[in-house]
């Protein structure tokens, strides 16, 4: 999907978004040439400090260009996850940046279908909808129940909505880097 040199563009695109943000540089520089990066992809930004979550935002589907979706996604998680206080320029050397593109989302028929460590989960219902990166299962060692169990909280829903049948679980793979690669 991406090369490796186009990995660090992203990652240099999403820094260089937050640092305009916070008045550390000038203008950022335009939209690179290549043509992945006026694709349209699902995608999550994820920044972290030392080894905590600091920020994740994301489009579950393609909704922008790439260059954009990095821009846009980038201060948001730097500046307006309401779970974290804005990054400040005193912390941002530290800020580690996880980008997550995303797959078409498949509908899950059974559960058996979900693989921990590929997959990341997606699941709506009336009352409530939230996702999971793949990596976030592998991180905290869960398996697939547990899996299901905590998407479910992360939709601020009880894990007996496993068993609605208004309930509907989507699976996702993810190419994920990170400034750590």
């Amino acid at each position: 999907m991406l090369t490796n040199e186009e990995k660090k563009l992203s990652l240099s695109i999403a820094r260089e978004a937050i640092a305009e943000q916070l008045g550390l540089i000038g203008k950022m520089l335009p939209c690179p040439l290549e043509s992945v990066f006026t694709e349209s992809y699902g995608l999550f930004v994820s920044l972290s400090r030392k080894g905590h979550l600091r920020g994740c935002i994301g489009y579950i589907e393609p909704y922008k260009p790439l260059y954009q979706s990095l821009v846009d996604l980038s201060r948001a998680a730097a500046f307006k996850d309401n779970r974290f206080k804005p990054v400040n320029k005193e912390e941002f050397p530290d800020i580690n940046i996880e980008i997550s593109i995303l797959s078409p989302l498949y509908k899950v028929i059974q559960y058996e279908e979900i693989v921990i460590g590929r997959d990341g989960l997606y699941i709506k219902h009336p009352r409530g909808s939230g996702l999971l990166l793949p990596q976030v299962a592998t991180k905290y060692n869960w398996d697939r129940d547990t899996f299901l169990i905590e998407t479910c909280h992360k939709a601020g829903l009880h894990e007996s909505c496993l068993s609605d049948e208004k309930l509907i679980i989507f699976r996702f793979e993810a190419l994920i880097f990170s400034d750590n690669m």
